[in-house]
């Protein structure tokens, strides 16, 4: 059984609608460590759905925490509004609402693509619209009882005037440099590190906001939430998951929703993502490398708990052939091969949206890599498949539609990720270098014998290695040769397919030009 299955039937022994809700700060790009939590919580609501379940999806989009620091993404500028909410700072390209906005918007629409449509919340509206108004007179007459709590569970000392709210500034508009002096319902009296003396009334909206530790708990009795994961850092003993469930449950007399931990995804070389460090790769960055099933099926295929090492250089193109190679096994075009678990539910979990009917026409990846390489635009791509007889001429709408996004996705992650082993470019004219006069031989020889060819990769292939062994010229040499008149470099993609895709009379003429 699919793990997410596993977590939906756990759910489904309780005969009621179930909230499954995730959440984050859009204080930096939202990466793919992010969506980990994203996708892990949408699986179950599909499972749960798809076994007749009622539930519903929920984003809660913490826009009301405070910037924490100046990140490495920002202008030094930014050192005045630390401490503000993050939905009350200017925009840092002026384009949006606010500082939120800016990375909060751009998350949203990649959730969109790939296929996550949660009821989207706002903490900076929840706290303005007084949503938060019972809770937090909830928490603040029950001080004593939740200071009682956190510093038991998580064995650290609160402050002697610690109130479970933290005040906004009326001067600065800062949540981190205010303390109270006295809190008389419904008035609190605070002192500002700005210099500021000033008094809050908690039954006017958006003066302020629950610190997290308490903030969590009241959300999930707010919004009814009865399932919701968390990374393995807010899971550690004493963490704000074990505060959380004791204050939710006797301070709020709610239960704390089940869940299930997750392992953080790690970048290649660089260890476990941190936007606020500048080491991680933004979910809408991954959308432009790889397919949205893709992305999936990264996550769908291994446990939550399980750790994950993403690889945005030659480990996406290994992906992308894993994915493949399950979908062709989805349809039956392939045998199922040893390792290959839930595979049915893997693979319809993956899917953004509907389900495909038909297998959508596959080509290798690593070929559409080679191809975008040679032809300058989509059209150049499509007339070389076609002319080697590697699409109809007569392909679906939409399968071309697959495929030119999939190339598209190639173009970007060789610009930006591909390591340069795998880059090359078609010289339009011969690039200046010198051959030995093996290789002058060599070249004589080989346009001899594929002039007459039908030009096909095993035809090319054959000729290479034919001509090679004639001339008791190293294969490796061979190689190169071709390379160097074509690339003007010694290596390059499997010559036999390289060069089939190429057109004939350019090569045959490449060739010719060299050996004059």
């Amino acid at each position: 059984m699919h793990w997410a299955d596993v977590l939906a039937e756990d759910l489904l022994k309780e005969k009621k609608k179930h909230v499954l809700a995730t959440g984050i700060t859009p204080s930096g790009p939202i990466h793919v460590g992010n969506m980990r939590e994203i996708l892990t919580t949408d699986a179950v609501y599909r499972s749960l759905t798809n076994k007749g379940g009622n539930a519903e999806l929920i984003y809660v989009a913490d826009d009301y925490d405070h910037l924490r620091k100046v990140y490495p993404y920002l202008p030094k500028s930014y050192e005045k509004y630390v401490g503000m909410p993050i939905s009350e700072i200017p925009c840092p390209c002026g384009k949006h609402k606010s500082y939120a906005d800016h990375y909060l918007l751009s998350f949203l629409n990649s959730l969109k693509e790939i296929g996550v449509e949660p009821h989207v919340y706002r903490a900076s509206e929840m706290y303005k619209n007084g949503t938060y108004k019972e809770a937090i007179q909830t928490a603040l007459e029950n001080t004593d009882k939740i200071r009682k709590i956190i510093e038991t569970i998580s064995k650290r000392q609160l402050p002697k005037n610690w109130l479970p709210f933290n005040i906004k500034c009326e001067k600065c508009n800062r949540m981190t440099m205010t303390k109270p002096t006295l809190y008389n319902y419904p008035i609190i009296e605070y002192k500002c590190e700005c210099g500021y003396e000033g008094k809050a009334d908690i039954t006017k909206d958006g003066v302020g906001k629950l610190p997290w530790r308490v903030d969590w708990p009241a959300r999930w009795k707010i919004l009814g939430v009865t399932f919701e994961p968390f990374g393995k850092d807010l899971g550690t003993t004493g963490g704000a998951r074990d505060t959380g469930e004791k204050i939710c449950q006797e301070i709020y007399n709610y239960p704390a929703p089940k869940y299930t931990v997750y392992e953080f995804i790690l970048l290649k070389g660089q260890g476990a993502m941190h936007s606020s460090k500048g080491t991680a790769l933004s979910s809408e960055e991954m959308l432009n490398i790889t397919p949205p099933e893709v992305l999936r099926f990264l996550l769908m295929n291994n446990q939550p708990n399980k750790h994950i090492q993403f690889d945005t250089g030659l480990g996406l193109l290994n992906l992308v052939d894993e994915y493949d190679k399950l979908e062709k096994v989805y349809f039956g075009v392939e045998e199922e091969i040893k390792g290959m678990k839930d595979l049915k539910q893997t693979y319809e979990l993956s899917q953004p949206y509907d389900i495909p009917k038909t297998i959508p026409y596959q080509l290798p990846y690593r070929h559409l890599v080679t191809l975008v390489q040679i032809g300058e635009n989509w059209n150049d791509v499509k007339k070389i498949l076609q002319r080697t007889g590697q699409i109809p001429k007569d392909l679906e709408k939409d399968d071309e539609k697959h495929l030119k996004i999939r190339a598209e996705h190639a173009k970007h992650w060789l610009k930006n990720y591909a390591p340069d082993v795998v880059k090359f470019e078609v010289k339009k004219q011969k690039p200046r270098i010198k051959l030995e006069t093996e290789q002058t031989k060599f070249l004589t020889q080989l346009h001899e014998q594929i002039t007459a060819e039908k030009w096909e990769p095993e035809n090319i292939h054959n000729a290479i290695y034919t001509v090679s062994e004639k001339q008791k010229i190293p294969i490796k040499t061979a190689f190169k040769t071709i390379y160097q008149i074509l690339l003007g470099q010694e290596k390059g993609p499997r010559a036999g397919y390289f060069l089939s895709n190429l057109d004939k009379d350019f090569v045959l003429k490449r060739i010719e030009e060299a050996i004059k």
